[in-house]
């Protein structure tokens, strides 16, 4: 079964939770990429916040990972 993560700010993405989503808060810019390297092979989707999707940067999208949609501002 597929799932569904969020990296981010926890204030912002605690909401998610009861949704189902996978949590994985990072509140500074240096923890987003051990929060992405964290997640479980059968995440589909990650829900990042903006201050997450720029400490991604490009490293992600490789044609390999689960789709990434960032929160709006």
């Amino acid at each position: 079964m597929a799932h569904i993560a969020a990296i981010g700010e926890r204030l912002r993405i605690v909401a998610l939770e009861s949704a189902g989503v996978l949590l994985r808060p990072a509140e500074e810019p240096e923890a987003v990429p051990a929060a992405w390297q964290g997640l479980p092979p059968d995440v589909e989707l990650v829900i990042v916040t903006p201050a997450a999707a720029e400490a991604l940067g490009e490293g992600p999208v490789d044609g390999q990972s689960p789709l990434i949609a960032v929160m709006p501002p």
